[in-house]
C-alpha cells in the first residue's frame, strides 16, 4: 500500500520535487507497514518544522563547520586535467569531511533532528561502512545508543570501518540473509525500526527510502554542491561548472553535488554506477539495466530477476552494491536532466590509480568510478570548459581490496 504523506515545506532546494505525496514523476512515495505511517507522518512534521527553524539552521551549520570542517576544499586537478585533456578537473573534497567522506553531512542533520523530535535510540545501516561510522561518530557525540546493520559479507571486505563504530560505541549486527550486503543490512534495520518505532530513530543514509527520507537526505547534503557554486566564483569567475560527475549507488552524494544546479540548464550532470563484472556479468548498474520496482518503501528503478524478485547486485565498492537507487535519480534518468553511464571493477581499480599517481588523493572504490569515467569524458570538452567531480570519499578503508586486486 502506498502511503501518501504531505511533503509541504520540506527541504531548502529551489528544484520542485516532489510532489505532496513524497513523489518524483512516477517514483517514490512510502510504500510501508502501516505501523510506520504515524512515525513518517511525526518525520515529516519534525523536519518541516525545524529547517524553518534559524536556532537549528544555526546548530546546524555550527556543527559542520566547527566539527565537520566545513567547507571542504574544491582542488583544482592540474595534472590529472593535463594527462587526460580537455577541460579543466576540480575535485570536491567530500573526502577531507571529519570520518572521511560525505556521509557525516546527513548524520549531523538527522541526529539533530532525532535530538529535537525526543527519540532516544539510533539505529541505521551501511554497505561501505562509512554512513556506518558518521552514524556511531554523531552518536558518540551527542550521547545516544547506536546499532548499525551490516551485511556480513561487507563486514568482511571493511573489517576497518567495522572497527571504528564499534571503538566508538557502536553495535554492529551483521545481516546474515540473501547476498549479505546493503540490501540485506536495510532489511534488518526496518525490522528493527518496526519493532522499536516509538523511541527509535531510524538515520537512513542515503536518498533511498520511504518519503520523506529522499529529500530529506539530499537537503542535507546540498551543502556539497552550494559551497562549489561559492568557491568557483572565487576560482574562475564563473557561477557554475560546465559538467558535474559523481557516482551513484543509493546516491547521496551525487544528489547533495547534483541539487543547487538542476534548474541551471547550462550544467551537465552525469551520474556513474558499478557495472561490476560487466553489463552481461554480475553488476549493480540498477539505472542503466533495471526496471521500476519497489524496494525499501520507495518506487524507484531496481535490478529484478524473470520472476520480479530483486536480483543480486555486485560491485568491487560495497557502497555501491544496491540492487536499487534513489527515486529522485530514477526521475531525473527518465526526464533525461542527468546521464547515467557505466565503470566497471576494473575501471575502478584503474581510476583509484589514476588519481592516486597524478593528485597524490587516494579514493575511496565508491568515487573511483566516477574518476575512471573522466578518461571518456574529459576529451570531449574543451580547455575552456570544467568538469567538478565529487570526491565523495577516502580510500583508507579499500586498501585492503586495491591492494588485491593491484
Amino acid at each position: 500500500m502506498d502511503n501518501s504523506l504531505s511533503s509541504t515545506s520540506l527541504g531548502a532546494s529551489s528544484y520542485s520535487l516532489p510532489d505532496e505525496r513524497g513523489r518524483f514523476g512516477p517514483y517514490g512515495g512510502a510504500y510501508v507497514p502501516e505501523i510506520l505511517v504515524p512515525a513518517l507522518k511525526e518525520l515529516i512534521r519534525g523536519f518541516s518544522e525545524a529547517w524553518q527553524d534559524p536556532s537549528f539552521q544555526l546548530d546546524y551549520h555550527d556543527l559542520l563547520g566547527t566539527y565537520v570542517g566545513r567547507p571542504t576544499a574544491l582542488t583544482f586537478a592540474n595534472r590529472l586535467t593535463a594527462k587526460l585533456g580537455g577541460a579543466k578537473i576540480y575535485l570536491k573534497r567530500e573526502d577531507l569531511c571529519h570520518t572521511g567522506a560525505h556521509k557525516i553531512n546527513n548524520t549531523i542533520g538527522q541526529i539533530l533532528l532525532a535530538r529535537r523530535m525526543g527519540k532516544t535510540r539510533i539505529i541505521a545501516e551501511t554497505g561501505a561502512g562509512q554512513h556506518g561510522v558518521a552514524t556511531a561518530t554523531v552518536c558518540a557525540k551527542f550521547g545516544m545508543p547506536c546499532i548499525v546493520y551490516m551485511g556480513s559479507e561487507d563486514m568482511e571486505r571493511q573489517q576497518l570501518n567495522v572497527m571504528r563504530m564499534r571503538l566508538l560505541g557502536a553495535e554492529v549486527r551483521p545481516a546474515t540473509s540473501g547476498s549479505k550486503t546493503l540490501k540485506d543490512a536495510t532489511n534488518e534495520a526496518i525490522r528493527d525500526w518496526v519493532t522499536n518505532v516509538r523511541d527509535t530513530f531510524y538515520i537512513i543514509g542515503s536518498v533511498v527510502g520511504p518519503h520523506p527520507y529522499p529529500q530529506m537526505v539530499r537537503t542535507f547534503h546540498e551543502v556539497i554542491g552550494s559551497e562549489v557554486k561559492n568557491q568557483l566564483k572565487k576560482a574562475e569567475n564563473r557561477h557554475a561548472p560546465d559538467l558535474l560527475v559523481a557516482c551513484v549507488g543509493g546516491g547521496s552524494n551525487a544528489m547533495g553535488l547534483f541539487g543547487p544546479f538542476l534548474n541551471d540548464p547550462s550544467v551537465s550532470m552525469i551520474g556513474v554506477e558499478a557495472a561490476g563484472e560487466g553489463l552481461d556479468g554480475l553488476h549493480a548498474a540498477t539505472l542503466t539495466l533495471g526496471e521500476p520496482g519497489v524496494l525499501h518503501g520507495a518506487m524507484s528503478y531496481l535490478l529484478q530477476d524473470e520472476e520480479g524478485q530483486v536480483a543480486l547486485a555486485h560491485s568491487i565498492s560495497a557502497g555501491l552494491d544496491y540492487p536499487g537507487v534513489g527515486p529522485e535519480h530514477a526521475y531525473l534518468k527518465d526526464s533525461g536532466r542527468v546521464t547515467y553511464v557505466t565503470a566497471t571493477d576494473t575501471e575502478a581499480i584503474e581510476g583509484v590509480r589514476l588519481l592516486a599517481q597524478t593528485e597524490g588523493i587516494i579514493p575511496a572504490l565508491e568515487t573511483a568510478h566516477a574518476i575512471a569515467a573522466l578518461r571518456t569524458l574529459a576529451p570531449t570538452l574543451d580547455r575552456n570548459q570544467i568538469i567538478v567531480v565529487n570526491c565523495s570519499g577516502r580510500g583508507d578503508k579499500d586498501m585492503g581490496t586495491i591492494s588485491a586486486h593491484l
